[in-house]
């Protein structure tokens, strides 16, 4: 836990000026200028260590590490495999990737855990010449999520086709999908997962 960390969470006194469930204002005991306020999220952000092959390997090191920052997310990654990748068409990436025993790149994991910290999520639109990718916050339902794709989405919401991404790319298709048995009829009420496939009937 950092000193900023321990300050919000009450362990270390300070002035207080503001507060909410995501942030702390305080003032600055050294302030650059009267009313020098700080503002820190009450959720540490993540830590990002550039490492080299041999420190990628050193399981031990990632766990001290791992250890030391929690309870925020520890991202390690090697900066310069990370801008090789960006230098190579999708297959290649993959192969290199694997080549060096990874699933995902480090950018990836990076997105993916800044998503994550700011509560954020996504869910897919697919059509026979778009595949579209929607940011939403977590916990939003159907209909809020609906709604920004347009507000008529939301206004007149009836119900959503659903489909996990993982079941869609494996089933191949959407007739297939629904041969499985895997897309689902969901209501106002249903709360949106990270991957969701949606197809959203609205009538205004």
């Amino acid at each position: 836990m950092t000193i900023f960390s321990k300050i919000a969470a009450g362990e270390i006194p300070s002035y207080k000026c503001a507060e909410n469930e995501q942030f702390y204002a305080f003032l600055d005991i050294d302030p650059v200028t009267k009313g020098h306020t700080l503002v820190v999220p009450r959720k540490e952000v993540d830590y990002i260590f550039d490492m080299d092959d041999d420190e990628l390997a050193d399981s031990a090191l990632r766990e001290k590490l791992t250890a030391e920052v929690a309870p925020a997310q520890a991202i390690f990654l090697n900066a310069q495999f990370e801008s090789d990748l960006t230098e190579l068409d999708e297959a290649d990436a993959r192969e290199m990737l694997a080549d060096a025993g990874l699933n995902e790149s480090g950018l990836d994991q990076l997105a993916r855990a800044g998503f994550d910290t700011l509560g954020l999520q996504t869910f897919l639109t697919a059509g026979e010449k778009e595949v579209r990718a929607w940011t939403i916050r977590k916990g939003w339902t159907a209909p809020k999520a609906a709604g920004v794709i347009h507000t008529d989405f939301e206004r007149g919401f009836i119900k959503a086709e659903v489909v996990s991404y993982d079941d869609l790319v494996a089933a191949g298709s959407y007739p297939k999908v629904r041969e499985e048995g895997k897309m689902r009829l969901e209501g106002k009420d249903y709360i949106m997962q990270d991957g969701d496939v949606v197809e959203f009937k609205f009538n205004v």
